[in-house]
């Protein structure tokens, strides 16, 4: 381990939580070092002597990695809990043994492929705009789009944050006044399928993940999930920029 080492990465390396909610578990004061309170997420420490705990508990031991593929149902959430009732994934993927947490989201309507895990640093990198790990849907829409609707689709759609990354859009089947559609994204803005269909006057009506970077969906029915293989797991990895050297150190 290297002598200094940033205070939310020491968490999501012992499996607690991504790097990012790691850094919202330190503002929030739940993360003491050496018995002392600390809540600047920049914080470094040495692991070799200071000892971290979250809510309390050290998290000095490291739990096995465990990378699990969900094809998630349609109405249920992304979350460990939900204040209003709801399903949550974890209604579908009980373990006892690790703590997991979603890599990324999917909405409360939106069904597929979700990954959840306890690596924080892989769940990390998947999600970092910088390495682009492409997610590929199906999108039902109202209507049907014109050549110039898909091509500002492709091109990009100007959004609250500013303008989404080029898509790749190919129509999949028309229907009586709806049309399927693949869409493949290299970034993960909040709603982003929803708010670009609407964008173009085409209301998104059903959205279906089918393939996160390398992996697929397979034979899996909704609700149904299984462990990823560890040659599975290192093509994550690859996609996510994570070199053999990162992995060495680990």
């Amino acid at each position: 381990m290297p002598e200094s080492l940033r205070l939310q990465k020491a968490i999501a390396q012992a499996g607690l939580a991504s790097r990012r909610a790691a850094e919202g578990l330190i503002r929030q004061g739940r993360v003491q070092v050496n018995d002392q309170l600390v809540t600047t997420p920049g914080h470094c420490i040495d692991p070799r002597k200071d000892v971290v705990k979250v809510d309390g508990k050290p998290i000095g031991v490291k739990e096995k990695k465990v990378c699990i593929l969900l094809y998630k149902p349609r109405l249920c959430i992304t979350s460990a809990r939900d204040p209003q009732g709801r399903k949550t994934v974890f209604h579908y993927v009980q373990r006892r043994d690790v703590r997991l947490f979603p890599v990324g989201r999917l909405d409360y309507d939106a069904e597929g492929l979700l990954l959840l895990t306890n690596d924080g640093e892989l769940a990390n990198r998947l999600q970092h705009p910088r390495y682009g790990v492409s997610k590929t849907y199906e999108v039902k829409v109202e209507g049907h789009p014109s050549p110039q609707a898909l091509m500002q689709l492709q091109k990009g759609v100007a959004l609250e944050e500013g303008t989404t990354a080029p898509v790749n859009v190919t129509v999949l089947r028309e229907l009586p006044g709806a049309v399927w559609l693949r869409m493949v994204l290299h970034q993960g803005w909040n709603r982003q399928i929803k708010r670009m269909g609407e964008a173009v006057g085409h209301p998104v009506l059903r959205i279906k993940r089918v393939k996160y970077g390398p992996l697929t969906l397979g034979r899996l029915s909704p609700g149904e999930h299984r462990e990823l293989s560890d040659r599975e797991v290192g093509l994550l990895k690859r996609v996510a920029g994570i070199t053999q050297k990162e992995l060495e150190g680990r």
